[in-house]
């Protein structure tokens, strides 16, 4: 709320806050009064007075008078509204006015996170002392592992680390930048920005087809083999840069091996097309971005992490 990048919605909000609560103010006012009319409205204090109704009747003769409310029903209205005005004033919320005592959500998420990091500093601080492949096969570190990974990773590779579509399986040891522990840690520190450039006003309709036939060709699909034969030196001159020139991939870049049986997205004719045409970039709901953890978990967190992913593709010990 403090944070409006605009004068103009603060003061909006301001504004808007005040009239709401003057507002509620004025109809507690208005709902405290008797309202009376008829015979007897004005004689002494004996007579009977005629309240007004609602105009709601049921049964022929059962009406809802138009009473006040009850002075306790009142007062818990006032009490809502002197308790909003002092949270207000206490907290933001009132425009960009960030409260007396300058509390924020974002604040307190840190000062608790910093409380139990130091309680668990410690625990981390033996797993940091194993190597990956030695803390992958630690149960307790292994299970450590599994919670952070379900907490922080699994949005996008799944609770089973299988992936999806643009995400990554992470148990098939087939990977973009590559699978040895120090790139785990690496990838899972500071994330990846995946680009594939849009190709297809460079190659053409008819060249797009050309080069879906030839890379299908290259993973043992079924393809056209005459329009493979034509996008062969296509892909040499468009594709080849990132993905090899025999097609194999590049680690380096995170373009993946295309000769394989492994697709990001799919490896329909459609799909492969839509990623020439369109190409493939590190924004929206399919992106190629990884985020970056080396705030979000540190070091250490990372470490166990790192180990647990590892552990994903490799092969299971006999039992």
């Amino acid at each position: 709320m403090s944070d409006f990048t605009s004068g103009f919605w603060s003061v909006f909000v301001m504004v808007v806050t005040l009239a709401s609560i003057a507002g509620c103010g004025l109809l507690l006012l208005a709902m405290s009064t008797v309202r009376s009319k008829g015979k007897g409205a004005e004689g002494p204090p004996t007579a009977v007075k005629t309240v007004q109704t609602t105009g709601h009747v049921w049964d022929g003769d059962l009406a809802e008078y138009n009473n006040p409310l009850p002075k306790w029903w009142l007062n818990l209205f006032w009490i809502t509204l002197v308790f909003s005005v002092v949270y207000l004033a206490l907290y933001p919320g009132f425009g960009n006015f960030a409260g007396i005592f300058g509390w924020t959500s974002s604040q307190a998420y840190a000062t608790e996170r910093s409380a139990f990091d130091a309680k668990t500093q410690q625990l981390f601080d033996k797993y940091q002392k194993m190597d990956v492949q030695a803390l992958a096969t630690d149960p307790e570190g292994h299970a450590l592992g599994e919670r952070l990974f379900l907490n922080y990773c699994s949005q996008c590779h799944g609770s089973s680390a299988q992936g999806g579509r643009g995400f990554p399986n992470l148990t098939d040891n087939d990977w973009l930048y590559g699978g040895d522990p120090e790139t785990i840690k690496a990838t899972i520190t500071n994330g990846r920005m995946g680009v594939m450039p849009p190709l297809g006003a460079a190659l053409g309709p008819d060249g797009v087809r050309e080069v879906v036939a030839y890379v299908r060709s290259l993973s043992g699909l079924s393809h056209d083999s005459l329009r493979a034969q034509l996008g062969k030196p296509r892909f040499a001159q468009t594709c080849a840069a990132c993905h090899g020139a025999d097609g194999k991939g590049n680690q380096a870049l995170g373009a993946p091996n295309l000769t394989d049986d492994v697709w990001l997205y799919g490896s329909s004719e459609a799909t492969i097309a839509e990623g020439v045409n369109k190409g493939r970039h590190a924004t929206g709901a399919e992106s190629l971005a990884m985020p970056a953890f080396k705030d979000t978990l540190g070091e250490g967190k990372i470490h166990v992490v790192a180990a647990y992913v590892w552990s994903l593709s490799q092969p299971k010990p006999a039992k």
